[in-house]
């Protein structure tokens, strides 16, 4: 196996460095703050995790360096939040145009950068883009009287979906008078915002890209007087944090955090169509937030389900995203690629091994020599499919999304164990039922504790018009979407209630 000819990193890097020369010293990533870009901070490497080598290194700010760039970024915010909208319109456009320009390079860079195969990758950044194009048509009915916020939006954003969430998010928050601010996640994707940010630079866009330590600058991004608001994706574990550093606050903030989205399967038949459900379910290796790894089964239908399930699981193809058995090949149509970081792998191994030593039924286990890779390349941040049975309740992989490619099957008797039983992480952002009885499947769903549910298909983001949000620990603040997502980062009648998961009340959108 080998690389396709022009897909090697340094060429890859080259080709940004051209885009974009004043973002970039040398293999540096430079920060954009006070509109300039500048290599200021302490360097740390930025190890890809295709193939476990240095690809180029940050600069990590200090609290005072990112306290002055928020500070600027307010005296932005308040000339854009007064720029008549038929200019920010514009400018957005004028943006998306340069990046519809380098799609090619960005896409390539997600693959080097959080291991997204080609395919994939080009729709993180397709889904961006055709989302933001959409609200500069609507922008006008979606404004209508409302106002950019006294302050900017500190963007906080995971490694996963940087383009079709956290540029997304950035392009719509400015298309509504309000400058951005964003830090680019400390485990990937930060060469590709780096050149998204100069090409929104490039359109005139009030735009602050910031890098380091979420700890060192979370007291300044969170709950600097000059915030506007917070928009968070991650994990429960610092959306807490998040959350709870806005306690005593009244920003707006929009925290979106995981939970662990189950299929339900009861009193169905129609195995065929949740075949390709299942086999889509494993794309990005299950590292997003609206995958399903937590299949809850009626007893009596278990054994049709895995029939259909584990032919499934064993053909899924894994590997280095751009390897080719010949230079003129086209880049592998995989499933999925590496795991974000060899720990996370690690770590993921680790809490099978601790599953199974507990009593979880080792269905199927995948062997990592399966995969395609180069020879001799480090493939210690992949990690081969894998399912078990009846994970115990002491086991870290019963409650919480293991985030990667592993599937637990939960096998249940009653309707109100598979209640139960998809409810088990307090909160999720999605869930299905595969059910023949769409009617019985439309009341269990009113039990459910997850934003969307899907009847016999899969629920996701969505794109557009559709809102999204999440119940339970899943979220906190408002829901984004659609007219939710301008709502969120405007200001309206000030006797209105978002729509959102708020501590004092819980009122959601129709799904």
């Amino acid at each position: 196996m080998q690389l396709r000819t022009g897909t090697d990193w340094q060429t890859t890097l080259t080709r940004a460095t051209e885009v974009a020369p004043e973002a970039f010293d040398g293999d540096v990533l430079r920060n954009l703050i006070q509109g300039q870009w500048q290599a200021v901070g302490r360097q740390s490497s930025l190890v890809t995790p295709v193939d476990g080598t240095t690809i180029a290194r940050l600069s990590r700010l200090d609290a005072a360096t990112a306290q002055a760039a928020v500070e600027h970024s307010l005296r932005d915010h308040k000339k854009w939040a007064i720029t008549p909208l038929g200019e920010r319109r514009e400018r957005v456009t004028q943006a998306l145009d340069l990046l519809t320009e380098h799609r090619d390079l960005l896409a390539m860079l997600l693959v080097w950068e959080i291991g997204k195969p080609w395919r994939l990758a080009c729709a993180d950044v397709d889904r961006a883009l055709d989302g933001v194009r959409w609200y500069v048509g609507e922008i006008d009915r979606q404004i209508g009287r409302r106002s950019p916020l006294p302050g900017p939006v500190s963007n906080i954003a995971s490694w996963n979906y940087p383009m079709s969430v956290l540029v997304h998010a950035e392009l719509v928050q400015l298309l509504a008078g309000n400058a951005v601010i964003a830090k680019t996640p400390s485990q990937g994707g930060a060469v590709c915002l780096t050149v998204a940010h100069a090409l929104m630079q490039r359109a005139g866009l009030p735009a602050t890209l910031v890098s380091g330590g979420g700890e060192e600058l979370s007291e300044v991004l969170v709950r600097a007087p000059q915030i506007g608001a917070v928009a968070f994706v991650g994990g429960r574990s610092n959306g807490g944090k998040v959350a709870a550093a806005l306690l005593d606050t009244d920003k707006r903030h929009m925290i979106e955090q995981e939970g662990l989205n189950a299929w339900g399967v009861w009193e169905f038949s129609q195995w065929d169509l949740l075949a390709g459900h299942l086999r889509k379910g494993f794309e990005y290796g299950k590292q997003r937030c609206t995958a399903y790894p937590r299949f809850v089964v009626q007893r009596e239908l278990v054994d049709s389900f895995l029939d259909v399930y584990l032919p499934v699981v064993k053909s899924i193809r894994f590997g280095h995203p751009l390897a080719v058995e010949n230079d003129t090949d086209p880049l592998p149509e995989l499933d999925f690629g590496p795991l974000i970081s060899a720990t996370k792998a690690d770590e993921l191994r680790r809490k099978v091994d601790e599953a199974v030593k507990a009593g979880a039924v080792p269905l199927y286990r995948g062997k990592i020599e399966t995969g395609t890779f180069l020879d001799g390349q480090d493939t210690d941040a992949y990690v081969a499919p894998s399912a078990l049975l009846a994970p115990p309740g002491r086991s870290r992989l019963m409650h919480a999304e293991p985030f990667g490619p592993v599937d637990t099957i939960v096998v249940v008797d009653t309707e109100d164990e598979l209640l139960a039983a998809m409810n088990a992480s307090n909160g999720a952002l999605v869930a299905s039922l595969a059910c023949d009885d769409e009617d019985l499947a439309g009341k269990l769903a009113t039990d459910l504790q997850a934003f969307k549910v899907g009847i016999n298909k899969p629920r996701s983001r969505g794109d557009r018009e559709e809102p999204f949000g999440g119940r339970g620990a899943s979220w906190k603040g408002a829901f984004v979407g659609g007219e939710l997502l301008v709502q969120a980062v405007t200001v309206g009648d000030p006797d209105e209630r978002l729509y959102g998961n708020f501590p004092e009340y819980s009122r959601y959108p129709t799904t």
